[in-house]
């Protein structure tokens, strides 16, 4: 008797025991948790990045045009100068021989002329008298004719020895940045010479050449035909340079050059970006980074990574609906936006798209839904404004 009730005692106790953890510890929710962001329609910038190489506006090579001796170098390697300014000064010696040479060939000349000139006149007096016959009369007239016409040519080696000796001081084409000088002194120079003295190059504005891949252009062709982009114009087109170290150069450029023609080796187009490039931070031969602004995508969504699933018919999201179970969305989607993905359609602006517990989400499932992060937002918040 005392056994029974020792054991009743104690499976009351342990019945109360039960009760009060079952009164303290009610069991867990069973529906799972998931972070999602608002759907949110803006206009958003589509940009592609190409490899370039940028090239001067303008690129003169200073050559001899006389053939002679390097007396001198008067610019500085590297400086800034001005359409003719002097850059070189060649030996003048032999051309100013030269030249009084052909000025002593053409008082020869006139000297010649004014005789035969005097000569035609008196034979055309005694002609008309009957004294002198009419072919002697012919003669004279015509040597006095060759006479004027070889002091035109002595005149016209005078000028032209004047010119050449005028070419020994070698002046800059253009103005721009001269670079390293291919002579010294003392060098004999001519203008038959393969390497030029030196070049010229005008580095501001300077070109940005590139090419794009047909097959995007005719992509676009179509993404603008269905109405989910509107192409930039071309003179509208911003281009920025993306630095070797990764930097972005502070000035915007715009396009400056499309080929009418598509390269049949590559299957690109070439184009050609105009920078403006004040401070010469940028060089000649440089290899960039072109970003191209080519389009803006209307209505467009912006979603993380994160929320963008692929099966076998293509990408697709999970919507949280309005009694909160889970529906599966395929969507239109775009090109990649910084850490982001743009989406032209299938979905409607307010969804609840899940961003974060993809995994605990199943379509028709009931789950419950909770901002996501006010980080993840603000990243995607700045890739849209870049």
């Amino acid at each position: 008797m005392v056994t029974w009730l020792v054991r009743g005692a104690g499976a009351t106790l342990l019945a109360l025991i039960v009760g009060a953890c079952s009164h303290s510890a009610p069991p867990a929710s069973s529906v799972p948790q998931v972070g999602v962001v608002t759907a949110r329609a803006t206009d958003i910038p589509v940009t592609r990045s190409y490899p370039g190489r940028l090239a001067a506006t303008l690129t003169a090579q200073v050559r001899a045009r006389v053939t002679g001796i390097v007396l001198k170098r008067v610019y500085k390697e590297g400086s800034d100068v001005k359409a003719g300014d002097v850059l070189f000064r060649i030996d003048p010696a032999p051309l100013q021989a030269s030249l009084r040479a052909a000025e002593g060939q053409l008082g020869q000349a006139e000297a010649t002329a004014r005789d035969a000139r005097l000569k035609a006149t008196r034979s055309q007096q005694l002609g008309a008298t009957g004294l002198l016959a009419r072919q002697d009369v012919d003669d004279a007239v015509a040597t006095a004719a060759q006479a004027a016409a070889a002091v035109k040519s002595a005149e016209a080696n005078v000028e032209n020895a004047r010119i050449s000796l005028g070419y020994t001081t070698v002046t800059a084409p253009i103005s721009g940045r001269a670079g390293r000088a291919n002579v010294t002194q003392g060098a004999l120079v001519s203008p038959t010479d393969s390497n030029p003295l030196a070049t010229v190059q005008v580095v501001d504005p300077i070109y940005a050449n590139f090419s794009e891949p047909m097959a995007e252009v005719e992509r676009l062709r179509k993404a603008e035909k269905t109405g989910s982009l509107k192409r930039v114009a071309a003179d509208q087109a911003q281009v920025r340079i993306v630095l070797p170290d990764g930097s972005v150069y502070a000035h915007t450029g715009s396009l400056d050059f499309t080929d009418l023609a598509v390269d049949p080796t590559t299957g690109t187009v070439d184009l050609r970006a105009l920078i403006p490039n004040a401070d010469h931070a940028l060089l000649p031969g440089m290899f960039v980074t072109i970003r191209l602004t080519l389009a803006t995508a209307h209505g467009a969504f912006l979603l993380p990574q994160s929320a963008i699933q692929r099966g076998n018919q293509g990408a697709y999201v999970y919507v949280v609906g309005a009694d909160n179970k889970i529906v599966r969305h395929p969507v239109d989607l775009g090109d990649q936006h910084g850490a982001d993905w743009i989406v032209h359609g299938g979905i409607a602006p307010g969804a609840r798209v899940v961003v974060s517990g993809v995994q605990k989400a199943q379509p028709g499932e009931q789950v419950e839904p909770v901002p996501y992060p006010a980080s993840a937002n603000a990243a995607s918040a700045r890739s849209s404004a870049g």
